[in-house]
């Protein structure tokens, strides 16, 4: 069922804004948006990320398919509007926890331009910064412990992107980081150095 806009009653401007909580948190909230193939290290990436931003005191929050799927998103597929419809989602509420302040990590798939796009727009380009964790689809189904990329060859999973279904390489990337080439400190090195400066107050 629709609700019409015309019963909403919106109080923005009774609620705390968004500078008086980065200042409470002393950082500028970003999203920081990980996109790449399954298996290409965005999960991996995102843990370390996170454990140093916090050791250098900042308020982060992970979203990943395991916290998202299992919960906000869990009636949703993997046909291609249930795939916009997961992104979409996650950046509506990765711009309320930019509100917030918080630093969000997110990762995510999201393989084509459009849907990268479409996330973009919603959480506002001042506050997006895309990753491109990169990995060849060799070393992805080589990393791949679940066994999702054979099942997908012998057809058991359906549209799945790097097999059956594309992935659109990005094109307006903050930084690439290819962890078949970088060690892990290598590669959090790399994003820390990039995201320092956008979130220190």
């Amino acid at each position: 069922m629709t609700i019409s806009n015309n019963n909403l009653f919106p109080v923005h401007h009774e609620i705390l804004g968004r500078n008086e909580k980065e200042t409470l948190l002393n950082q500028h909230s970003k999203v920081i948006w990980l996109t790449g193939l399954s298996g290409a290290g965005k999960t991996t990436l995102a843990k370390h990320l996170e454990i140093e931003l916090f050791n250098r005191g900042y308020l982060t929050q992970v979203l990943d398919g395991d916290n998202v799927r299992t919960g906000i998103n869990s009636n949703l597929g993997f046909s291609d509007p249930d795939r916009y419809e997961n992104i979409r989602r996650i950046a509506e509420v990765s711009k309320l926890m930019a509100n917030c302040g918080v630093i969000t990590i997110n990762c995510f798939i999201s393989p084509t331009e459009e849907i990268r796009e479409m996330a973009r727009c919603i959480i506002g380009p001042d506050d997006f910064i895309e990753i491109y964790v990169n990995a060849p689809l060799e070393v992805c189904e080589d990393r791949d412990i679940k066994g999702l990329y054979s099942r997908a060859r012998r057809g058991e999973i359906k549209e799945f992107t790097g097999i059956s279904s594309p992935f659109e390489t990005p094109r307006q990337v903050d930084i690439e980081i290819r962890t078949d080439l970088l060690s892990i400190e290598e590669s959090v090195k790399q994003v820390i150095e990039l995201v320092l400066p956008r979130i220190e107050i």
